[in-house]
């Protein structure tokens, strides 16, 4: 394996984010297993718990740019360690909470802010230091996959859970087992004083007024709304629906374990595929690809295999989005205040996740269906592949080859 900067391995670093994704994202991708039990528990409606969702992904949202700036001014050790243990225990007092409001704060806000303390932007940003500028693509495509892990093994994990001892103690449960971030966090943040090796002259204000001054940035960070929209949406509503078609629940936790499986293979693929290549047309092409991919689920016969193929289609695609949206953040700004802007971009990201999980909730309720949110969906992919074809990205150089 080729070493990285400063004598750590790149791939090893990478693989340690990763899983450290995988414990929060997996988490995170089992709550709606638990909204039919949570809501016979409090009895506070679906449109509530929908509410509560919608504002987890915003809140999560809302936590990357403000534990970027924190980690790019103090080290990102103490922000992650302390989001984690914040992300693990809400996740465990989630079973004692009664009312709407509590809900909402501790499904809704706690665990956003603690998982968001430790999102993609500040793992990729706290391993970057170690990284060569030509490997990071790839292991950025390494840590996202491994949040996509998390999702295919701790969705049925949790589903087995609940069947074993029950909804209350299968959360206490996933928020005991998110404590194995902690010593992973530790290896990916040894020397937290060094200043990255990639750092530029600027502060963080020039760095914040010259990206939100760069329309290309804009463009990027609006295109990253639709990503958001239906992948809060699908991953929310997508057990609402096996259950609508009247299929047994076990075909919503293996369709969310599918979308994961898939997801490792496109985040891995789309981590060698940008290396030398635009970054920006691949982003056009992964948003249309998902619009036909709906478009084909939506008239397709409700059966388990058209589920399973459609979670293997829309994973594929799913978060393969954000290697190429770190690194073309990276490319337009440099890496030295990444954290803090990508924290921005995926800002946009989560409202477009509060609005795909609340809004599912919402036109059930009015019309006891989610065509309308499918058709949404489609709509936002293309308007999202056509946003991102203006980037002003300057075409990849091959790397020379030493004789």
């Amino acid at each position: 394996m080729t070493p990285a900067q400063g004598g750590r391995n790149y791939v090893a670093l990478a693989l340690a984010a990763g899983a450290v994704f995988a414990l929060t994202m997996g988490t995170r991708q089992s709550y709606p297993l638990f909204i039919s039990s949570i809501n016979s528990y409090t009895a506070v409606g679906y449109a509530t718990i929908s509410l509560a969702f919608g504002v987890q992904q915003l809140m999560w949202g809302v936590a990357q740019p403000v534990a970027g700036a924190l980690a790019d001014r103090w080290g990102p050790r103490p922000v992650m360690l302390g989001g984690v243990l914040l992300f693990c225990a809400a996740t465990a007092i989630i079973p004692i909470v009664t009312s709407a409001w509590a809900l909402i704060l501790v499904l809704g806000l706690l665990t956003a802010a603690g998982a968001g303390s430790g999102g993609p932007a500040q793992l990729a940003s706290a391993v970057s230091r170690w990284i060569p500028d030509s490997k990071r693509s790839v292991a950025n495509g390494i840590i996202n996959a491994g949040g996509s892990f998390g999702q295919f093994t701790l969705v049925p994990l949790a589903q087995l859970f609940i069947g074993l001892a029950g909804w209350q103690p299968a959360l206490v449960i996933l928020g005991a087992m998110g404590l194995a971030a902690i010593p992973l966090l530790l290896y990916i943040t040894a020397n937290p004083t060094a200043l990255p090796a990639h750092a530029h002259a600027g502060t963080l204000r020039q760095a914040l007024r010259g990206a939100l001054a760069d329309p290309s940035y804009l463009l990027l960070t609006a295109g990253f709304f639709t990503c958001g929209f239906h992948v809060a949406f699908i991953a929310t509503h997508l057990p609402g629906v096996v259950a609508l078609c009247q299929l047994p629940a076990t075909v919503g936790a293996w369709s969310l374990s599918v979308i994961g499986l898939f997801n490792i293979l496109g985040s891995l693929w789309i981590g060698r595929h940008i290396q030398m290549r635009r970054m920006k047309l691949a982003l056009a092409g992964i948003y249309a690809a998902r619009a036909l991919v709906i478009l084909v689920f939506f008239f397709a016969p409700k059966t388990p295999l058209a589920f399973f193929l459609f979670s293997a289609g829309i994973g594929f695609t799913y978060l393969s989005t954000v290697p190429p949206t770190i690194g073309l953040v990276a490319k337009l700004h440099g890496a030295r205040y990444m954290a803090t802007l990508f924290g921005i971009v995926m800002l946009s990201h989560q409202v477009g996740g509060f609005l795909g999980a609340w809004l599912g909730g919402k036109a059930f309720e009015a019309t006891g269906s989610y065509d309308w949110m499918w058709w949404a969906d489609i709509a936002l992919c293309l308007g999202a592949a056509l946003v991102h074809l203006p980037i002003r990205e300057a075409r990849p150089q091959p790397v020379p080859v030493a004789a």
